[in-house]
């Protein structure tokens, strides 16, 4: 992939203040009472610009996207957005905590020539229609990128690695912990031996979009539409998948909304193809303990590379799910690749929410019946929770996806089913803004 050092527009500290106040997470984590914390955090947060407020009186002159131009061009008029002096490729760094141990994460922020879908640059999730809509009108607005899209690359020397470490001893341009406690830190490498190392050992690399499907999309859709030069270059944040700090989450579903569902029914269904391991409980420590047994049980299926789930239903019982039968995966989906038919997700939406629910790719789209909640330290326990007082109807525990599936899935050009990778933590938003 070809990439190139940009100067960036970046928040003036000696304007606004304290600059990690100005930042956020990708605009569609956001939820609606997160959008207007981050309005309350500082009147300078990018939150006005990549997920503004829309009002009753909206028309075509006057709208979120409108808005997000004229705060655009008046943060950069009142110098709360400056632009670098000099051209750079930005070290981005993030220290946190996951599955039990601290991390440490090196990605490089840089201009990366986009290409359409294939070789050089490979996607791996399905995407939908309504928020490419969304982010292309922002970006007409605009004429501005604001979003990483996160991508991953293989490099066994580590080259960008080591510079990322070495400009992380100087001083970072920002410095700042999130809401979730995950330290970000930027630093900018200007050195030309530095930015040259980096782009020729990037010139013959094939990435892998681990997040932002819709932004990288937009940002073709846009280049093709618009004659400038500029567009021809989106602005890229890398990982190498060699990298430890790469970590990747498990992503839950949880069923609601079935007309006639019957837990019992489902869980004798499932014999058919899956082995079935029960965790009865009675009481609040033996629910403690049924859980923690089910779920030492989905990690050692993961590492044995089984199909494993945990399933509850309110049962007093949680169940783990392992397919004994791959057989039943060939004629679900023989148009799959087999490392696409041997993902856990393709399993469960497949022979199971499929098959087993009626929740077809239909009904997925209606978005009425499967809700998708990210692993963290209680969502175990509140979706339980949730199931037991009838808010929903059943929960899947998810494994999370392994880096090698994603690239195996993607190097045969498919893609996995919608929230089957939670790349952890997410590259925030406002860090570095890019104007064409």
């Amino acid at each position: 992939m070809e990439i190139r050092p940009f100067r960036a527009y970046r928040f003036d500290e000696s304007v606004v203040g304290d600059v990690g106040s100005c930042i956020a997470p990708p605009y569609d984590v956001i939820s609606s009472d997160q959008q207007g914390q981050f309005y309350q955090k500082s009147e300078h947060n990018i939150i006005r610009i990549i997920k503004g407020k829309a009002k009753p009186s909206d028309n075509n002159g006057d709208n979120v996207y409108t808005r997000a131009a004229q705060y655009l061009t008046a943060w950069i008029d009142q110098g709360a957005l400056k632009q670098d002096a000099r051209e750079a490729i930005y070290g981005y760094v993030q220290d946190f905590d996951a599955l039990g141990r601290r991390f440490q994460r090196l990605t490089f922020i840089a201009l990366g020539k986009l290409e359409d879908f294939g070789r050089t640059v490979m996607a791996h999730e399905q995407i939908m229609h309504e928020p490419i809509v969304d982010r292309l009108n922002l970006k007409r607005a605009t004429r501005a990128r604001f979003g990483l899209v996160f991508m991953l690359y293989d490099d066994d020397k580590g080259v960008a690695d080591r510079i990322i470490e070495s400009a992380a001893e100087r001083k970072p341009l920002i410095d700042f912990v999130d809401e979730n406690g995950v330290r970000h830190r930027l630093f900018d490498i200007t050195d030309k031996n530095d930015i040259d190392a980096i782009a020729e050992m990037m010139r013959d690399k094939s990435c892998i979009i681990a997040d932002g499907h819709h932004r990288y999309t937009t940002g073709l859709l846009y280049s093709k539409e618009n004659p400038s030069p500029a567009a021809r270059y989106q602005m890229l944040a890398f990982t190498n998948t060699r990298h430890e700090g790469l970590v990747v989450l498990a992503t839950h579903r949880v069923v609601s909304n079935l007309e006639a569902f019957d837990f019992p029914q489902l869980i004798e269904k499932l014999k058919t193809n899956f082995e079935l391991t029960q965790y009865r409980f009675d009481s609040p420590p033996s629910r403690t303990d049924a859980k923690e047994k089910m779920l030492a049980q989905m990690r050692a299926e993961h590492d044995n590379n089984s199909n494993a789930f945990g399933i509850y239903g309110g049962d007093g019982s949680f169940y783990v799910a392992v397919l004994k039968n791959a057989r039943a995966m060939d004629t679900a989906a023989p148009e799959k690749s087999l490392a696409w038919r041997s993902l856990d997700v393709s399993v469960l939406h497949k022979l199971i929410l499929e098959q087993l629910l009626g929740i077809g790719e239909k009904q997925l789209a209606e978005g009425r019946y499967l809700e998708y909640v990210k692993d963290n330290i209680s969502a175990i326990d509140n979706l339980a929770t949730r199931v037991e007082a009838g808010q929903k109807q059943a929960v899947f525990f998810m494994n999370p996806t392994k880096v090698e599936q994603i690239q195996m899935v993607a190097e045969h050009g498919e893609r996995m089913p919608q929230k089957s990778t939670y790349f952890y933590p997410k590259v925030y938003t406002g860090l570095t803004i890019n104007k064409l």
